[in-house]
């Protein structure tokens, strides 16, 4: 068992987060701790211009209340909400927190993944700790 699981949590529709939630709870059996965590993209200057002045406000407050909910239904876990690209925020969150596991969902990869890579693959390739990919 683990003592310390990372489950970072996204809430598109192509990611299996309960699935990775579930694993979680067996990999940090009844003693260990589950850290909840959702990285708020940046919005590039271009496109923020088009949203309504309090969309950002709202929003986090939105995906705060969700993640400290999923949180509260679970033992020993906490909910993190952070901002700043998925990939680099997961690994310096880790790096700062020292996850024993990190338990990430991660969608069919497609033809952008292959030129761009996805967030489930840098995390298994740059993560100084385990890393259990749910599909």
């Amino acid at each position: 068992m683990y003592k310390h699981v990372l489950v970072p949590i996204s809430f598109d529709n192509d990611r299996d987060a309960a699935g990775a939630v579930s694993a979680a709870q067996v990999l940090a059996g009844k003693d260990g701790r589950i850290s909840l965590l959702h990285v708020i993209e940046h919005i590039p200057a271009y496109a923020i211009s088009y949203m309504p002045q309090d969309y950002l406000v709202e929003a986090r407050k939105a995906v705060v209340k969700e993640l400290s909910d999923l949180a509260d239904s679970l033992p020993n876990a906490t909910a993190d909400v952070v901002e700043g690209h998925s990939g680099r925020t997961i690994l310096d969150w880790a790096e700062e927190n020292k996850p024993d596991c990190i338990v990430i969902a991660s969608h069919r990869p497609g033809m952008q993944d292959l030129l761009l890579g996805s967030t489930a693959n840098q995390v298994v390739r740059h993560a100084k700790c385990a890393v259990h990919v749910i599909r």
